[in-house]
This record gives C-alpha cells, structure tokens and sequence, in this order.
C-alpha cells in the first residue's frame, strides 16, 4: 500500500462506478469486464464494438490520467510464475462465482443483488486473508 491515497482510490472508484452507470443507462449493458472479455471471446451479432470500445477505453485510460500523476502499481520485482498463477486463478474465481468483483461489487451491489452481496464477501475475505498471508510469510 505504498501508492494508496484516499483521493485517487475516491476518484478511480467514482468513473468506474460513472461508466457503469452510463453503460447501464444509454445501453441497459452491465459492465462486468469478465461478460465484456466473455463476450469478446464467443461473439454474437451486434454485440462485439461496444465490448471492444469499452475495453480499449479502459487500457486506454492510464494515457488519460497519466500527466495528472497516476502512476501503475510496479510489479517488476514480482515473480511472472507468481502473477500468471494468479491471474489464472482470479480467472476461475470470476467464471466460477459467475462474475467478477467489478461485476458483482460495483454494478451487483448497486442493484441490491444477492447474489453479488455474497460475492463481494466471499471476494473481500480472500483478499484479507491473501494479504495476511502474504505479509506473514512474503511472496507465496
């Protein structure tokens, strides 16, 4: 937690929170990134240039924020076996809780879901225990 600030996390948390919303207004679509990639990967008609416009604008967004002093957090000192193991496992946490935190904490809370209520638990109490474990005995 070198980098965190209560105001980037405040700020960064209203425009996903603001895109959902737009997104869920205008197109009625929900933005979960795990459906958008989802979606991406097993295409149907119609449905791929929103899903691509909205994953560029996302990687896209750090050359937005950059010249404000929002930095990407450094992993260069992180194992790649350590990060691919993760991800790998982030990826069948999102298909097996049927969503991912984006999905189920930000628009899943918003629409009072149970469902998402129970994730973003079920999400939360891993990450505590991750980073304990993590700051008990180091890199995993």
């Amino acid at each position: 937690m070198e980098n965190f600030t209560p105001w980037s996390a405040l700020a960064g948390g209203a425009l996903i929170g603001l895109s959902a919303a737009l997104l869920m207004l205008f197109s009625g679509k929900i933005a979960g990134i795990s459906t958008i990639i989802g979606g991406l990967l097993n295409p149907q008609k119609h449905e791929s240039s929103w899903r691509a416009a909205f994953l560029t604008g996302m990687i896209a967004s750090f050359l937005i924020v950059a010249p404000f002093g929002f930095e990407l957090p450094n992993t260069t000192g992180e194992s790649i076996v350590v990060v691919s193991l993760a991800g790998l496992l982030v990826g069948f946490g999102t298909r097996l809780g049927n969503g991912c935190t984006s999905g189920h904490g930000i628009i899943g809370l918003g629409r009072f879901s149970k469902r998402s209520i129970f994730a973003t638990i079920a999400f939360m109490a891993s990450a505590f225990m991750v980073v304990f474990v993590r700051n008990q005995f180091g890199a995993l």
